[in-house]
């Protein structure tokens, strides 16, 4: 069985602005700005098209980034879940 597939909040409710090593991200509805490290500005990105699953996003993200252990899963799954509950990623 397959694991939640997951999606970035719609573009219209996000506002982008990359500072330095950060990444600010105001989220209109909550009307709270996040300041994101790599690689949660690049999970949105990557999320931003379709939604995927953990293993699509983390193949799709191990291009470009060491993840931090042997297959990333751990360092991926913290991420989206601080994504979720800041709102700016959901579970479909």
């Amino acid at each position: 069985m397959a694991g939640p597939r997951y999606r970035a909040a719609a573009a219209a409710l996000l506002i982008v602005e990359p500072l330095d090593m950060f990444t600010a991200v105001f989220h209109r509805p909550s009307g709270v700005t996040h300041l994101l490290n790599e690689p949660a500005p690049q999970i949105l990105e990557a999320l931003a098209d379709e939604p995927l699953d953990r293993d699509a996003l983390l193949a799709r993200l191990a291009q470009n980034f060491d993840l931090g252990d042997a297959d990333g899963t751990a360092v991926l799954q913290a991420r989206l879940a601080e994504l979720e509950a800041a709102g700016l990623v959901d579970r479909v």
